[in-house]
């Protein structure tokens, strides 16, 4: 493979919108793009480890609280179904269990719930139940408790990015570090060995440059 030109013709597969914006980044340069192209993939990849994490444990924490007050099957409650999308959410999780030929089990229906439905259980519909039982699921390194909004703030965009991942998109113009910090924080909150755990596997500080990201086309990040 020529250094001085990566990957020739690997353009060729990309979608013409997907790799221009990596050749806008570049100032039209084609293999400072594929480079650029080459980052945002490991960077991505560098964010499956902490994220996945703090996934689990949100909703094993989220689930051993209500569980704890409201019975194993707490999500089939309707006051517990406040967000319009968590119904729905629900009922595809249980078709795919049924589709897959599975026995619906309240520890099934956790693992097969998704991503939003966790931060949706963290939504102003839910301030209530903070105040009586969610706030149990998580504490700051000094034992002081924490406000619901102290998890959604990050939560927002860390769920975008994450999104973005998931669909291949480019996150190069995000505020990686300071995303990456909040996800550790947040499951630091929920469990401190969760934490130490990601600190261990985590590749976010081995991949993104020392000297920080140059793009020549700037984005502003989306507001949540």
């Amino acid at each position: 493979m020529s250094t001085l030109s990566p990957y020739p013709g690997i353009e060729d597969l990309l979608s013409h919108d997907r790799f221009g914006t990596y050749l806008a980044w570049a100032d039209g340069d084609r293999d400072t793009a594929v480079r650029l192209y080459s980052l945002n993939a490991r960077l991505s990849e560098s964010f499956q480890t902490p994220l996945h994490m703090l996934e689990v444990a949100l909703r094993n924490r989220i689930h051993r609280v209500m569980s704890d007050g409201f019975g194993e099957a707490w999500f089939d409650l309707p006051e517990y179904q406040t967000n319009p999308h968590q119904p729905l959410m629900l009922a595809k999780a249980r078709d795919d269990l049924l589709s897959a030929r599975k026995i619906v089990t309240p520890g099934a229906m956790v693992a097969g719930l998704t991503f939003g439905f966790w931060t949706a259980m963290l939504g102003k519909e839910y301030e209530a139940l903070w105040q009586t039982s969610l706030h149990k699921v998580a504490s700051r390194p000094n034992g002081k408790g924490l406000r619901r909004k102290d998890f959604t703030r990050p939560l927002g965009p860390i769920r975008l990015l994450r999104n973005r991942i998931a669909h291949h998109e480019p996150i190069l113009y995000w505020n990686l570090r300071k995303h990456h910090a909040a996800i550790f924080e947040l499951t630091g909150w929920l469990s401190p060995v969760a934490a130490e755990w990601c600190l261990d596997h985590s590749r976010f500080d081995e991949v993104y440059p020392p000297d920080g990201i140059v793009l020549m086309e700037a984005i502003p990040e989306p507001e949540t």
